[in-house]
């Protein structure tokens, strides 16, 4: 990391709140939540990682972005430098980490680091937004930092290539795998965090939607519509089949982050919710309270979180969990119905147990 920031300087642009002290369990996601803490309370954790430190690539990255990026400053990309120390000001992060623009059309920013973080920005997400768009992306990174995500994402990527190095080992690649698909699991509820930091710090949710959208269908706003595209979450979430269910599971699997339609509704929810609207009124949980934080109830928050999950999805998969655990009466009726749809014909209904009569069904 590099300077403290001078708070005199880095008050905000325009009147936005700031939250003295805040820790970053005001806006994790519980399932980001109950990991980070648990691993914060294992004794040696941090020296851990330091150690394996000098096995992971962190000090060549650090080479590769100091000559062959922009690092971001006074005289380089100042109006990036302005919105860096404006994030780091609100979310009261002590010292401000280094920033690069990295030359690549392809948008993206990652906050990566084991020691101390550093942030990188494309020159395709520089260019494909506006201001408010690129200080919520700022913050968004900044929450990866105040959270310590940058230390998990470097091991995540370390990871990532080891399984392609060690894929002609019998078994080596599954057992990495095995590490890399919990990590990505994680680190997709740690982006949907990280999404939340990025509001409260641009405090613009229009420009929040903005972004995404923008990550999901380029430079062309006149095009799009926040509410359009939210509806997509919608029948994203809600379409199809058992077929359609699994399909999204498989599709998700390799991926880092969640789908761009997905991040934007989750991030309007959280933004309608209680919990955004405490710490807006300044009752948030504070820094200095980390040590006292209880594991066991931040795992109960999580399973809340999942268990609610199931009951309110309208993913076809999620309310056949519901029917199992409910007790569902004629679950091989259900399960058929719920892949092929109920019978065009009608005869017999959904309960009709014989299995002889598929063919109403068969087609769809």
């Amino acid at each position: 990391m590099t300077e403290s920031p001078d708070r005199g300087a880095s008050v905000p642009g325009r009147n936005r709140r700031r939250f003295p002290g805040i820790s970053s369990r005001s806006y994790e996601h519980p399932a980001d939540r109950s990991a980070l803490v648990a691993l914060r309370k294992l004794s040696g954790f941090d020296t851990v990682f330091k150690t394996l430190s000098g096995l992971l690539p962190e000090r060549s990255l650090r080479l590769l972005f100091l000559s062959d990026s922009v690092r971001v400053g006074d005289q380089q990309f100042a109006h990036l430098h302005a919105m860096l120390r404006d994030a780091c000001y609100i979310l009261d992060l002590e010292k401000v980490p280094p920033m690069y623009v990295n030359q690549d059309p392809q948008p993206n920013a990652m906050c990566i680091g084991l020691d101390e973080p550093i942030i990188v920005v494309t020159t395709g997400l520089v260019e494909l937004l506006d201001e408010e768009e690129m200080r919520a992306v700022i913050g968004h990174e900044v929450g990866h930092a105040l959270s310590g995500h940058a230390v998990y994402r470097t091991i995540l990527l370390f990871l990532t290539n080891l399984a392609t190095k060690v894929a002609w080992i019998p078994l080596g690649n599954v057992a990495v795998m095995a590490i890399v698909t919990a990590l990505r699991e994680w680190f997709r509820k740690s982006e949907l965090s990280a999404d939340r930091a990025g509001l409260l710090v641009g405090q613009d949710l229009q420009a929040s939607m903005r972004g995404l959208m923008k990550l999901a269908g380029g430079n062309h706003l006149h095009e799009m519509n926040v509410d359009a595209f939210l509806k997509q979450a919608e029948e994203y979430e809600s379409g199809g089949d058992l077929r359609d269910s699994v399909l999204k599971i498989l599709n998700v699997l390799p991926r880092s982050h969640p789908f761009t339609t997905v991040r934007a509704a989750e991030l309007k929810k959280w933004s309608e919710s209680r919990d955004y609207q405490r710490i807006m009124d300044g009752h948030y949980p504070r820094r200095d309270e980390d040590k006292d934080a209880s594991v066991s109830d931040s795992f109960r928050d999580s399973a809340a979180h999942y268990a609610d999950s199931v009951r309110t999805s309208k993913d076809p998969l999620m309310g056949l969990v519901r029917d199992i655990a409910g007790g569902a009466g004629d679950l091989g009726g259900k399960l058929r119905d719920t892949v092929f749809g109920s019978r065009s014909n009608g005869a017999g209904g959904a309960g009709g147990a014989s299995g002889s009569d598929d063919s109403g069904s068969a087609g769809k």
